[in-house]
């Protein structure tokens, strides 16, 4: 008997590395759990393989840091040294036993690297006062390139499907494609081409040297941070319609909403993107899904596939339970913390969740 929900259990093929099972990943979430060098801790592991078991399709890690300055957040899943290996290795091999497509997200907080965290001034495209940012030299924006490469090249190594690189929410990539953020007159400010040449850098710099089935796809957010939705929704058709991506993570924080800007209302903010040639290159999205209808409106919109966190961390076998019950509702607002204990979340995650209003009970 076929079901309207039954195109959420359909494969997912890429232009490169393995298919997805469904079309549920587990979004990229921060989640502190990690040793403070970056390695891999057992609460870290057991949340992300404890989704691989759930039925996610795949599987994505939190941010993982590409240089020790761009770390973003206390706790960081890190990918900047060999000394990450082992971890790294472990986590791979055990989400894909789960039949999980298994990703790193690669991530440089730039201005957003809290001084007290990483011991020295943050690192921005160009000078900044609120943060105490100081610009990259154009020395170091080629080193940042080597290095969010380099770890693609370790994530594999590591024997991960692919990777994500994270290009969204005011983190260094986005903030190169920010016109107020980004004010350098060098060859990577001013136009758009260049503002986003550090992104199509590091694109072609993980083809040439990570294994033809390496899957790479990249996250961008299409406002806030100083970005402009048309300037976003321009370098994503363009990578959408290069080849050069398997898929693009459109993070749209509801992906019920309207554009924020004037010239845009009057229609879905989704819509802005999945109007767009994409040829190969898949399209998936993230923004308060949490129902199975809110899901499969997305694929019924144009979507490939859909990025699942808060459901994802109120139940670690979502995709599961949406396809045993396409009726099935998250559990309601405050959870208790053994609730969430329950689903895989070590104290240091529990914590963070605190943080969230009116997401976990207060004791």
């Amino acid at each position: 008997m076929t079901s309207p929900y039954d195109p959420l259990f359909q494969p997912l093929t890429f232009a490169h590395g393995p298919a997805m099972p469904n079309r549920f990943a587990l979004a990229p979430l921060t989640n502190l759990q990690s040793h403070p060098d970056g390695r891999l801790s057992e609460d870290e592991f057991r949340w992300l393989t404890l989704r691989a078991k759930g039925g996610f399709g795949m599987t994505m890690t939190c941010a993982a840091h590409v240089q020790r300055q761009g770390q973003g957040f206390p706790g960081q899943l890190g990918v900047w040294s060999d000394d990450h290996l082992e971890g790294l290795s472990r986590l791979a091999a055990a989400i894909k036993a789960e039949g999980s497509v298994a990703v790193v997200q690669l991530h440089h907080a730039g201005m957003r690297s809290p001084k007290e965290l990483i011991g020295q001034a943050p690192v921005s495209p160009s000078d900044d006062e609120k943060t105490g940012a100081r610009a990259l030299t154009e020395a170091e924006v080629e080193e940042l390139i080597e290095d969010f490469v380099a770890a693609a090249v370790r994530a594999e190594k590591a024997g991960f499907d692919g990777v994500e690189l994270h290009g969204a929410h005011g983190y260094i990539l986005a903030q190169f494609l920010s016109p107020e953020i980004n004010r350098r007159t060098d060859r990577f400010g001013g136009a758009l081409e260049n503002r986003a040449g550090v992104i199509f850098r590091i694109i072609e710099g993980v083809r040439a040297r990570c294994r033809p089935d390496f899957s790479l796809g990249l996250r961008l957010s299409p406002e806030r941070f100083g970005l402009k939705l048309a300037e976003i929704r321009q370098v994503a058709a363009q990578l959408l319609a290069g080849g050069r991506l398997d898929y693009l993570d459109m993070s749209l924080w509801d992906v019920m909403k309207e554009p924020n800007e004037d010239e845009f209302k009057g229609r879905s903010l989704m819509s802005c993107f999945t109007e767009l040639d994409r040829g190969t290159t898949r399209l998936g999205v993230a923004g308060k899904i949490m129902r199975p209808a809110d899901a499969l409106h997305c694929l019924q919109a144009g979507c490939d596939f859909v990025f699942v966190g808060r459901a994802a961390i109120l139940h670690h076998d979502y995709p599961r339970k949406v396809r045993a019950d396409t009726g099935f509702l998250p559990a309601a607002l405050p959870v208790t913390a053994d609730h969430l204990r329950k689903e895989g979340l070590g104290e240091a995650f529990v914590g963070y969740m605190r943080t969230w209003a009116g997401f976990v009970a207060a004791d």
